[in-house]
């Protein structure tokens, strides 16, 4: 859910933290598309090399952060 515009007559209620929650798998594929060029342009052709591809990627990703925070 995203927040409703403040000048908006009949706001939305919405769950801030699972606003904060998505927010982050935002970001995150985000970054993904921005360090990976192979992601963003889809270059595999089956949906099984995509995901295997996104999988390393992602431990990648989770590789530099958790080093970096170590």
């Amino acid at each position: 859910m995203i927040p409703s515009k403040s000048n908006r007559k009949l706001t939305k209620d919405f769950d801030a933290e699972l606003y904060k929650e998505r927010n982050k798998i935002e970001r995150f594929f985000g970054r993904l598309k921005a360090s990976f060029r192979r992601i963003a342009t889809r270059y595999e052709k089956t949906s099984r090399n995509f995901l295997a591809t996104i999988k390393l990627a992602s431990v990648r990703l989770w590789i530099e952060f958790y080093e970096s925070a170590a």
